[in-house]
């Protein structure tokens, strides 16, 4: 359900077109900065280290710059553009903003820029000396007396350059220091939209009048505790007088979830038409959104446990320390949702159509072609949105029974999680020390295994012949396909060519978030999906709609999930995990079964800070490899993803292909496996991988 209107839909539409496109323009603005210094420097030799600075002239004495003021530290601060995080850790998470060669960092104790109003501290800037090149001896005189030799005006091209390469990197940087505020004001828009079209994420939909009162109070309830909490924060940010940073980020978190609630008390008193009467308290406690029921929990231990009313809001703002990641997922659910708005999928599902594969086989092939796209859409919920629904159409035409289409579509980016470029490895070498060469150098064999594993899990449940029936001229027909897909591919793969050739960028994982939005609108100008039988076809704007509202649901499920996390570290669960279980092999088994639980009622980029936080240790403390630890993290948690109660990836399934298709499937006539096989089939796949990743190297290590 989306807003009613075209003006109501702009109102989250366009701030959300916005937020995100800005997000692009950033990191466009660090890219570029980079290549301006590097032609300047091609173009004007030393340009980089003097004549990129606008110095005095020689002939006038050069004064101690005030508190606050420090020209020189602005043009410091801009040559330092691209730091790197602090112990250098993935300095290229965020795409490496000056390119391949940044320039040189101002000398210790240069000011923060006053053009961008100190962004990045909230003290005040200290006066900045002068360039650490031209600082003379101590026992010299000081620099006001020793004016430098005269230099010849820098011409009206240089001056012009400069003031554009300045201004750029001015940009970048501003723009580097509003990660915090864009990610809040995306949860506002997003989280909004999500509540007002009752899009979030639970395990059954409200249909009677006691389902939404209780799933409308539930999210109330939640969304108030949340808010007192952070005002909580704000309030003992501001009484304790020290100079904190970003003091003020706890109130617009608070803005966004009252927000929400507002929308909720007025869904209360306004019950959409449609509903039954009556209802059960049991269905009915099943309807609230997941993260209502983590925040709920998670409120009720940090004030009942342990009387501490900011403790949710505390954890809430950890995002921040990570928000460019977050809005990496905001943009790829964007990729996601203009992928859905392409015929991308359908024509290469169009390659395999003439063959008439048999419907186990047909299974097998799309969800190992599936596996690419969801790699580069950080993760398997996100591909599931995108086209999920396609998939399962495509396997029901083919002759799937209703149990393998469903199975075969929740398990569509279980298989990719672990290849180039997935997010959720880059946010794991970010938290951790494998770097992502490693992890995905694991991930080829791992996504090998599940591939082999699948593919004999339906050759041994086969329910009829594997011959296929090719229709007749079935390689001229896959040739003509190829031709309609060619110019889409052409105009995907332009975008990254392009900006390769310009901002010397390639396409990876840490460029893929930014890029690929940019591939999905080219291939939207030449091949965009029918919209209906009418002579209207999908937007961007559309797009962005309902990435809003997706966004939103995950964003929230991502939020409240590491709250939940906090809870189990300050409640002291994993330390009953003994630090030494006597062996890597009895630690593993521990471990998997830990993680698996975790995977079944988290979101995965919560869970990845909590399993970082805990048990990543015990794995090492045990004789762990940790590049092998991860793999076993996340083949553990995809089956989480696919194991009731919560089974987030079929929540998904069912939202994308419909309750009547579920309901289909639910009421076959079949008995055990068959009748059961959209839920046995993926736990049975990935629970074999899941024992085969963990044990096989440690029991062959051990051999060895």
């Amino acid at each position: 359900m989306t807003p009613h209107g075209p003006a109501r839909s702009w109102l989250s539409t366009a701030p959300a077109l916005l937020l995100l496109g800005g997000t692009v323009l950033h990191w466009c603005a660090g890219e570029l900065s980079g290549r301006l210094i590097t032609l300047g420097e091609s173009i004007w030799p030393g340009y980089a280290i003097e004549l990129r600075l606008d110095r005095p002239p020689a002939d006038a004495p050069r004064a101690p710059a005030p508190p606050g003021a420090a020209d020189e530290g602005l043009i410091g601060d801009l040559l330092d553009d691209g730091a790197a995080p602090a112990d250098g850790a993935d300095d290229a998470l965020i795409g490496d903003l000056l390119g391949d060669d940044p320039p040189a960092a101002p000398a210790p104790g240069a000011a923060d820029d006053a053009l961008i109003g100190d962004l990045l501290e909230d003290a005040p800037p200290a006066a900045a000396p002068p360039p650490a090149a031209e600082a003379p001896p101590a026992a010299e005189a000081p620099p006001a007396a020793q004016p430098g030799p005269p230099r010849p005006d820098p011409g009206p091209g240089l001056r012009l350059f400069r003031a554009i390469d300045l201004s750029v990197a001015a940009f970048a940087r501003w723009g580097g220091a509003r990660f915090g505020h864009a990610l809040i004001a995306l949860l506002l828009i997003a989280g909004t939209t999500a509540t007002a079209a009752r899009a979030h994420i639970g395990l059954r939909a409200p249909t009677t009048r006691l389902d939404h009162l209780v799933s409308e109070g539930a999210q109330l309830a939640a969304n108030l505790a949340i808010t007192a909490s952070l005002v909580q924060l704000w309030r003992l940010n501001t009484g304790s007088g020290a100079a904190l940073d970003r003091a003020d980020l706890p109130l617009g978190w608070a803005v966004a979830f009252a927000a929400m609630g507002l929308l909720n008390l007025r869904h209360l008193l306004r019950p959409p038409e449609g509903l039954t009467p009556g209802g059960t308290l049991t269905q009915a406690l099943l309807t609230p959104p997941l993260y209502a029921g983590m925040a709920l929990a998670s409120t009720a231990w940090f004030v009942l446990g342990e009387g501490y009313l900011a403790g949710l809001a505390v954890y809430l703002q950890k995002l921040i320390e990570t928000a460019e990641l977050y809005l990496f997922v905001g943009l790829y659910v964007w990729t996601g949702m203009l992928l859905k708005r392409t015929r991308l999928a359908d024509r290469s599902f169009a390659l395999l159509r003439p063959w008439g594969l048999p419907p186990e086989l047909l299974a097998a092939v799309l969800v190992v072609m599936a596996a690419i796209p969801t790699a580069y859409s950080g993760a398997s919920g996100i591909f599931v949105i995108a086209a999920g629904g396609l998939m399962f159409r495509e396997l029901r035409s083919a002759g799937a029974h209703p149990q393998l289409a469903l199975a075969a579509t929740a398990m569509s980016g279980s298989l990719g999680v672990v290849l180039s470029p997935c997010l959720l490895v880059v946010i794991i070498a970010y938290l951790n020390p494998p770097t992502t060469e490693v992890l995905y150098g694991w991930g080829r064999y791992v996504f090998v295994l599940t591939a082999l594993l699948f593919t004999g899990a339906l050759l041994l449940t086969r329910r009829g012949p594997l011959r296929p029936r090719p229709q007749p001229g079935a390689g001229a027909a896959t040739l003509g396909a190829a031709r309609a897909l060619a110019p889409a591919l052409a105009a995907g793969l332009a975008v990254p060519l392009i900006i390769a050739t310009l901002l010397g960028s390639h396409l990876d994982e840490h460029t893929a978030p930014v890029l690929l939005p940019l591939a999905l609108m080219a291939v939207m100008l030449v091949d965009r999906a029918p919209d209906g039988p009418g002579p209207d076809r999908p937007t961007v704007r559309d797009a962005t709609r309902e990435t809003t509202e997706h966004m939103g649901a995950l964003l929230l499920l991502m939020c409240l999930s590491i709250a939940l996390g906090g809870v189990f570290e300050r409640s002291d669960v994993m330390s009953l995990v003994p630090a030494d279980l006597g062996s890597p092999v009895i630690a593993m088994g521990v471990l998997v079964l830990l993680l698996v639980i975790i995977g079944m009622t988290m979101d995965p980029y919560g869970a990845v800070i909590l399993v970082s936080a805990t048990l990543a240790r015990v794995a090492a403390q045990n004789g762990i490899d940790e590049a092998h630890f991860w793999m076993v993290v996340l083949v553990a948690f995809e089956l989480g993803y696919l194991t009731p109660p919560v089974a987030l990836n079929h929540l998904l399934t069912r939202q994308v292909v419909g309750a009547e298709a579920w309901a289909e499937a639910e009421a076959a006539p079949a008995v055990g496996w068959r009748r059961h096989e959209h839920i046995v089939l993926p736990i049975s796949v990935l629970g074999l991988a899941l024992l085969l990743v963990a044990f096989v190297p440690l029991l062959l290590s051990t051999r060895g």
